[in-house]
């Protein structure tokens, strides 16, 4: 897995983001680190930080690591999660932002094939209306 951008899914769900995941992994095998969280500390819709930052870390590679998340809030603890790392692992963890099923699947096809955080995140981010 550390030979690949690995793939992080946020969202305010933990069911949608189990199932992009899911589809993630039906898509591209076991050849990409992929890690989901979602909802908040009480078990309802939300995000949290340290479930973000735990996400990162259990799917952390050299190649980096791409987030995709669904909605503002989001995005906003992602940030605050990426600030938790330490310097030399937050320089290589990129928000894309793209559709949170559509832009996954594409940047975990990406990422199987050996590509850079830049092209994971740009392939991802094509999908973005």
């Amino acid at each position: 897995m550390s030979d690949s951008v690995s793939i992080v899914i946020v969202s305010h769900s933990p069911a949608v983001a189990r199932g992009a995941a899911d589809m993630v992994r039906e898509m591209v095998g076991e050849e990409i680190g992929i890690a989901f969280c979602g909802g908040n500390p009480d078990g309802g819709l939300g995000t949290d930080v340290g479930a973000i930052a735990s996400a990162i870390d259990s799917v952390w590679s050299p190649r980096g690591v791409a987030v995709l998340v669904d909605l503002g809030g989001a995005e906003t603890n992602s940030e605050m999660a990426i600030e938790l790392l330490d310097s030399e692992k937050s320089r290589r963890v990129a928000i894309c932002n793209a559709p949170i099923v559509e832009g996954a699947v594409m940047a975990g096809t990406e990422a199987a094939c050996g590509s850079s955080l830049e092209e994971v995140k740009k392939t991802a981010e094509e999908f973005q209306s």
